[in-house]
């Protein structure tokens, strides 16, 4: 497969579906710790998505998909932790 035929992917984008993944995964660890880890890298990852967004929209839609995505865990995790998810569970 040469440079010409290969499909520019959205690196940005799946780093971002990574780490909010990561964030929701960990945010449930009661005691403050899951607040802190699953918070912090939520933060990121929403920063990460961003980016990617505007990478995706100016090469016309690449990697759009795990940006969605990303949002998703973005927001479920800080919907978790507004309910009490990584203090008080």
């Amino acid at each position: 497969m040469s440079y010409a035929t290969e499909r520019p992917t959205n690196k940005t984008a799946w780093a971002a579906f990574w780490v909010g993944l990561i964030g929701l995964i960990l945010m449930p660890i009661p005691l403050g710790i899951g607040l802190i880890l699953g918070g912090g890298l939520s933060l990121i990852a929403a920063v990460l998505t961003i980016i990617a967004l505007l990478k995706g929209l100016a090469r016309r839609g690449k990697g759009i998909g795990p940006v969605v995505f990303a949002g998703i865990f973005v927001l479920l995790t800080w919907a978790g932790i507004s309910v009490g998810g990584g203090t008080l569970w």
